[in-house]
């Protein structure tokens, strides 16, 4: 898919992990779940590039993200425009 054929949810996602990979990548300190945390972004990443991902994997992706990296305030705003993205993908079921 390519400009206007382009999903725009897919495209935020896409944009939204490509800023938070990049700010994590920059942040000096380690911390114990940061491959985790690269680990899930990589693979939102690919998901986002191969078209519409399956909203399950998506939400998994980003629980397990925000538990890695949740308490690092400095990517806190990158993690929310990550799960502003997911969102976009519709609501969880309700049970």
């Amino acid at each position: 898919m390519t400009g206007m054929d382009e999903d725009l949810r897919v495209a935020e996602l896409r944009s939204a992990v490509s800023r938070l990979r990049r700010e994590l990548a920059a942040h000096p300190a380690e911390f114990p779940d940061r491959g985790i945390a690269e680990d899930e972004l990589a693979a939102l990443a690919a998901m986002a590039v191969s078209g519409i991902p399956e909203v399950p994997r998506l939400r998994r992706s980003l629980l397990l993200i925000a538990g890695s990296i949740g308490s690092v305030s400095a990517l806190s705003r990158g993690l929310a425009e990550v799960r502003t993205a997911v969102e976009l993908f519709g609501e969880p079921p309700r049970r």
